[in-house]
């Protein structure tokens, strides 16, 4: 039976606690339980808001993605989120302005959207829009008139991976609730981009020492192999300099090296017979003197 998982009643919970402003009550301004859903009704058969047991055949939920085929459980994979208003930093916000937001921060690829697969939405509630992530289709039933449909790659959902950062984050971008609008993935990735800069770790391959006996310790952070590399560079460079100032012709060497290697016999084989002459006379003539 297709059931609801945690993380996302997390999402619903959380949208709810902050934009059912009035629980009590029930009015249009805000959003009602019964406007947030995962799990599709009984007469709902395929897509993102069906499990395993209520998939179809070439089911676009499962058959377009190797995320989709591998996270494939009996749990939705998918909220809908319905009509709400809500002022908020000076401004008016409501569904959807929240929609297009969200579809900004998708299509920008920020870190807290890579699970969502789809967005289904109407920016002024005449149009119906897709954001498709696989770039599949680019719009939808007409239904999304009234609601945002967010679906998720079932492998995330398989995971248990944390889908309320990116609700936060629009909650307190528009200044709804106050705090660190980050997501605590994000805040995760950043700290280890900071500690593999600056101190390396098991994932950072072999260490380097990069003044040799000078001060710095070998270490495998990026800084470290960095300083490694421009040193070694900056020495290859200096010896280029060096080898290309150099002369290599050594001419006594030369002719040494050629002589020793004639013979009288070959000297004589190699000149003509009027050279050899006066080669002969000229000899003699030092001789004499």
């Amino acid at each position: 039976m297709t059931r609801a998982p945690a993380n996302l009643l997390a999402v619903r919970s959380f949208l709810l606690t902050h934009l059912n402003v009035d629980p009590d009550v029930s009015r249009p301004q805000d959003l009602e339980p019964d406007e947030v859903g995962i799990v599709g009704d009984a007469q709902h058969l395929g897509g993102y808001h069906c499990g395993s047991d209520r998939v179809v055949d070439g089911d676009y939920s499962v058959v377009e993605s190797t995320r989709d085929r591998s996270g494939l459980t009996l749990d939705a994979s998918a909220v809908d989120v319905g009509m709400f208003t809500v002022a908020a930093g000076g401004r008016t916000h409501d569904l959807r302005s929240f929609s297009v937001w969200c579809v900004g921060e998708c299509a920008a690829g920020a870190a807290d959207t890579r699970d969502i697969r789809e967005i289904i939405y109407s920016p002024d509630g005449r149009v119906v829009k897709r954001w498709d992530r696989l770039g599949k289709r680019s719009t939808g039933p007409s239904s999304h008139l009234t609601h945002t449909h967010f679906s998720f790659f079932r492998d995330s959902t398989k995971a248990g991976r944390d889908q309320t950062p990116l609700f936060r984050r629009y909650l307190t971008t528009i200044g709804l609730i106050q705090g660190d609008d980050m997501s605590a993935q994000a805040e995760n990735e950043i700290h280890q981009v900071y500690v593999g800069l600056f101190s390396g770790g098991n994932s950072m391959g072999r260490k380097v020492d990069p003044d040799g006996t000078g001060p710095a310790t070998a270490s495998n952070s990026l800084v470290a192999k960095l300083d490694y590399t421009m040193l070694r560079l900056d020495a290859a460079i200096a010896q280029l300099t060096a080898l290309s100032n150099k002369d290599f012709t050594d001419e006594q060497a030369i002719v040494a090296g050629v002589l020793a290697t004639l013979t009288p016999e070959k000297i004589a084989a190699a000149l003509p017979p009027t050279v050899a002459k006066e080669v002969a006379d000229e000899i003699a003539k030092r001789l004499a003197a």
